[in-house]
């Protein structure tokens, strides 16, 4: 009866974290995984594809899109990069326009990030609006990412920078065939 019980706890868990995750403005697709505390929003649409995996305490607040495939790990932020309006003169940081208001009007108002299929994002990694993260990526534990990544490249550090391939041509050619 254990097994048992423990799907059920575990399915029964993952519908009230569900609740408590997404928020609003966010679409999600078919056998989305989202760890425990992770919180996703988005001032005007966000799209989650199928088959991807949120891990805890992940931070998404941000318009854009996922795409299927993907995983993300522990701790990782899509975030913004203008969210607050900043140079208000004469308001505290604190009172300035967010981008969630309905009538914000500051930088990044359209900015989105965009993660192709295929793509695994490291523990702690953060990455801002504006950016497009190319299929197959990788973005390295840690990394904090401002500028797009092309498809199949490995990023790491801050500002993250290429290190490397996750596949040469031939092998890319071969991975995307059987996908």
């Amino acid at each position: 009866m254990g097994p048992v019980r423990d799907t059920l706890a575990r399915r029964i868990f993952q519908k009230v974290n569900r609740i408590y995750a997404v928020r609003e403005n966010v679409t999600i697709g078919k056998r989305v995984h989202i760890g425990i505390w992770s919180k996703l929003w988005a001032p005007k649409r966000l799209q989650i594809g199928d088959n991807v995996y949120i891990g805890k305490l992940c931070t998404i607040e941000c318009d854009g899109m996922i795409d299927r495939d993907v995983m993300i790990a522990n701790n990782v932020g899509l975030i913004g990069r203008y969210d607050h309006d900043f140079r208000s003169i004469g308001i505290p940081i604190r009172k300035t326009p967010w981008i969630g208001d309905k009538n914000y009007n500051g930088p990044g108002k359209n900015l989105k990030i965009i993660v192709e299929t295929d793509v695994w994002i490291g523990f702690g990694a953060i990455v801002v609006s504006g950016v497009i993260i190319g299929r197959g990526a990788i973005i390295s534990a840690g990394a904090i990412v401002t500028r797009d990544v092309e498809p199949y490249t490995i990023v790491a550090g801050n500002p993250a920078k290429k290190i490397g391939i996750r596949f040469n041509k031939t092998k890319i050619a071969l991975h995307e065939s059987i996908l």
